[in-house]
């Protein structure tokens, strides 16, 4: 089976410039297919603030009105975007920019307003690959952006990790898949206040315990979800780290079953 590797990357890379020039220019030299994945949730805020857009939060997460959809559209799908993809192509890497609507690549269902309405939010439903293997045997990266559609016209906002996921999954089938995390710390830490405590290897049972414990909480919970879940459905490594890691030879944590 061929290589693939499904790369989301964090705010904290995509805001600094020289960390995302790094980044790029490991992700560049990656053997095999590969693909990133981003959002830009930060960016996406301090534009709202400077056009006077209402930034509304529930539980650390975004509440996409009409208004708010239209900003991230332009942010993520355009600025982000197609800078991460001009910059790919300075090196070498021929890239192309995509949503989940374009070649009708990653499917979503608007989810329900009940118990709290999200507004525009989608949670992936169908992810289609077919454009997607056409383009790796070109040689063309793929670089998705944190919006989907219902098919019937309408743009939804989903969650990034989210969407690295849904694509690792889809074509876990096809290639040997390894799905990388990189944000803000440097792996999971077994101490949130000591970015030395990387846990090198976590397993379910491992992650129970760190959950009974609270020791992992808030934002890394759907993280870790997305991870395991992933290993379940036929990707075969998943690491969390810093945006270094991509070279596999910075502190990590990989996750296993």
């Amino acid at each position: 089976m061929d290589k693939l590797s499904v790369v989301k990357i964090g705010g904290n890379v995509i805001e600094n410039r020289r960390a995302l020039a790094a980044f790029l220019n490991d992700f560049a030299a990656l053997e095999g297919s590969k693909i990133i994945v981003h959002g830009g949730g930060k960016e996406a805020t301090l534009m709202a603030q400077q056009l006077g857009i209402p930034v509304q939060m529930i539980d650390g997460r975004r509440v996409t009105d009409a208004a708010t959809l239209d900003l991230i559209t332009m942010v993520y799908g355009g600025k982000i975007n197609k800078t991460i993809v001009a910059q790919l192509q300075a090196l070498g890497c021929n890239a192309l920019g995509f949503t989940g609507a374009d070649g009708n690549s990653i499917t979503a269902l608007k989810r329900s307003p009940q118990p709290v309405d999200f507004g525009f939010v989608g949670d992936v439903s169908k992810v289609e690959t077919a454009l997607l293997k056409v383009l790796f045997q070109q040689g063309i990266t793929p670089v998705f952006c944190a919006i989907t559609h219902d098919g019937a016209g309408q743009l939804l906002n989903t969650n990034a990790d989210t969407v690295a996921a849904s694509l690792a999954k889809a074509l876990a089938t096809d290639f040997e898949v390894q799905l990388m995390y990189c944000f803000e710390k440097k792996g999971v830490l077994e101490n949130v206040e000591d970015n030395a405590s990387v846990l090198p290897k976590i397993n379910a049972e491992l992650y129970e315990k760190l959950k009974q414990e609270n020791k992992i909480h808030s934002g890394m919970l759907p993280k870790l979800h997305n991870c395991f879940d992933a290993l379940q459905q036929g990707v075969k490594h998943v690491f969390i780290g810093d945006a270094e890691m991509i070279r596999l030879q910075a502190p990590y944590t990989q996750i296993e079953l």
